[in-house]
């Protein structure tokens, strides 16, 4: 009898289950319907820096020099698990710099051929340019050692992201004597992501610490656990704590979305997402007006959910619609849906609903054009 009360409730259980499974499968098929396939890869595999207008346009005029760092760790620590710089932090910011009249020259700790982190899913026509641009490759096969550069040669210095970053650049002593000659001669200074990890432990001619009082950014805590739960065993500290240690003021933005900071002449970039402002600040800073350049559908997606978060989502559909139908744009679909997919996972029913939402109006309208 036992047996016979339970079977129902089985019966019912598997049922709902059944229905569960139909629905999940059924949702994805039509998630993945708003996103439109990519590019040819084939063709944007061999996209070359001619092919740019705003390279090959606007660099005519020479203004100076920068130097961009990467870091030549290639492991996380103890843990096993690769790492390097990531190429679409030194790519994009080579680019702006170049574009805007400054040669850009490349060193590493170590030197020679430095690790890197290709992320394929965030690779475009700029990254995939840099991979095939002779001149940028024969500079990243031969970095200069830190310690034989001429660091009075550059106007500004870059330190590019990368998790490797947070166990070379610390320390460094040539990194943390060239960032004191810089600040206190008035040279521009940039780094995005884990980039300012090479300001921690930065001491200034008075004893101060550089960043002291200093409002900053980089990869937050939030953002580093949320991609690795276990990054407070893996690193050395957390990125945003230790800068928060040394003094810094620390700004910190939504998480994966563009924010950039600057306290005088020291801009630093919250993530991947800021390298392209980062890079365009540090060009104002060093006095000229950024040359113009046509926004990424990237750039566009951010900005996009930038005005969710900050006026809600009305204001961010307003804006797509003026985006597409106003100023015939493209936003990226595909970011839409990732930061959707990220508010599932984080359970923010409200945000991944709105998102979801905001995407499936974004597919209606560019699919009508």
């Amino acid at each position: 009898m036992l047996k016979f009360k339970k079977y129902p409730i089985l019966k019912w259980l598997l049922s709902i289950i059944s229905l569960l499974i139909v629905f999940l499968i059924a949702f994805g098929f039509w998630f993945i319907s708003l996103i439109p396939a990519g590019p040819n890869q084939a063709i944007l595999n061999q996209t070359q820096a001619k092919d740019l207008p705003y390279i090959i346009n606007n660099n005519q005029t020479k203004h100076g020099k920068i130097l961009a760092v990467l870091t030549s760790c290639e492991t996380m620590g103890n843990s096993g698990k690769d790492t390097g710089y990531e190429l679409t932090e030194l790519s994009r910011a080579y680019y702006v710099f170049q574009a805007n009249g400054f040669e850009v020259d490349i060193t590493s700790p170590k030197g020679g051929n430095p690790p890197v982190v290709i992320d394929d899913d965030d690779m475009a026509e700029f990254d995939f340019a840099f991979l095939n641009d002779p001149i940028a490759q024969q500079k990243i096969e031969n970095t200069k050692p830190l310690a034989e550069v001429d660091a009075e040669l550059y106007d500004a210095i870059y330190f590019a992201g990368g998790k490797g970053a947070m166990f070379d650049f610390p320390d460094n002593a040539n990194i943390q004597e060239i960032l004191r000659n810089y600040y206190e001669s008035g040279k521009v200074i940039g780094a995005v992501c884990h980039g300012p990890a090479a300001l921690v432990n930065v001491r200034l001619s008075d004893g101060s610490m550089l960043v002291d009082k200093k409002k900053v950014c980089s990869f937050t805590n939030q953002e580093e656990l949320f991609l690795l739960s276990d990054a407070k065993e893996i690193f050395p500290f957390l990125l945003q704590d230790q800068l928060t240690a040394s003094g810094g003021i620390f700004i910190e933005g939504d998480q994966y979305l563009n924010n950039v900071t600057v306290d005088g002449d020291l801009i630093t970039g919250q993530n991947p997402w800021s390298t392209w402002t980062l890079a365009e600040t540090m060009i104002e800073k060093l006095g000229y007006i950024p040359v113009k350049r046509e926004i990424t559908e990237e750039e566009i997606a951010i900005n996009v959910l930038l005005t969710y978060e900050t006026k809600g989502y009305r204001k961010a559909k307003e804006l797509v619609n003026s985006i597409v139908k106003k100023q015939e744009k493209t936003v990226s679909r595909n970011l839409l849906g990732i930061h959707s997919i990220i508010a599932i996972m984080k359970l923010d029913l409200k945000k991944s609903f709105d998102l979801i939402r905001l995407l499936k109006y974004t597919s209606d309208i560019a699919e009508k054009k």
